[in-house]
């Protein structure tokens, strides 16, 4: 795909971008008065524009000049998520580290949990509605694709690089947390690029459960068990250890 094939695609994850945007500036001031409606309603639309545009972003994995393009576009829509959506998690994973580290209860951890996925699953059809109308050269053949198969090595090896990957993204979460925000979002976009591009090719290094649902759905359709050890169980089980290491065994060696 050539360079200039990228632009109706960068048009529509800024739009989604946009859109999300407004949408969260109107859910404060409707429901500013209701904390925790607005924060998950807050935490839905944050979801949504990270898997949305994280959905556009696979269909651009074979951009021209490869893989100079999809790694730019994977740190530069880091940083912008960052940036736009700070205050939200949009990750299940950065819901448990709440929950354990945080004192978040587990009914508003789970309630969180429930809007993430939920956003993913509209993102998803949103996406799907969007490539239908084929306005960008990358949508043509994208309904077609079912599980497109992003487990390029053995499940026990997938497993542990999810695992390794979301431990390393949230103790970078945990030690980036005294940061300035404006410096911290490079920081964390950096990290995203350079695991991507380690093991974007063998699961897709993604990290998170709710995108990952959103990203491969047919893949847990018809092989659940597999897809929810490798892209669920897999980086929360990570995160759980990092928190667990974090707050309890840290502390008392130092």
């Amino acid at each position: 795909m050539a360079v200039g094939g990228v632009w109706p695609s960068l048009l529509l994850m800024a739009g989604v971008v946009a859109a999300v945007g407004l949408g969260r500036v109107l859910a404060r001031r409707r429901l500013g008065s209701q904390p925790r409606p607005c924060a998950l309603l807050l935490e839905m639309l944050s979801t949504f524009q990270i898997c949305a545009c994280t959905n556009e972003l696979c269909l651009l994995a074979d951009a021209e000049p490869r893989p100079h393009t999809a790694l730019a576009l994977t740190y530069g829509f880091t940083v912008l998520h960052g940036l736009t959506l700070a205050g939200s998690t949009c990750n299940p994973c950065g819901t448990l580290q709440h929950i354990w580290g945080d004192g978040m209860s587990a009914q508003a951890g789970g309630l969180k949990i429930g809007a993430q996925f939920v956003a993913a699953v509209l993102a998803r059809g949103f996406m799907h509605f969007v490539w239908s109308l084929g306005v960008a050269e990358p949508h043509a053949g994208a309904l077609a694709q079912g599980c497109s198969n992003p487990l390029q090595t053995t499940e026990t090896q997938a497993f542990f690089i999810e695992l390794l990957f979301s431990a390393v993204f949230q103790l970078a979460i945990l030690q980036l947390d005294a940061v300035h925000p404006n410096f911290r979002v490079h920081f964390i976009a950096l990290l995203i690029t350079m695991l991507v591009y380690s093991g974007g090719n063998l699961t897709g290094a993604i990290f998170n459960p709710a995108l990952a649902f959103s990203l491969h759905p047919y893949c847990f359709y018809e092989k659940f068990l597999s897809y929810s050890l490798v892209y669920w169980i897999a980086p929360s089980l990570g995160t759980i250890l990092v928190a667990f290491v974090w707050d309890e065994i840290l502390p008392r060696i130092s």
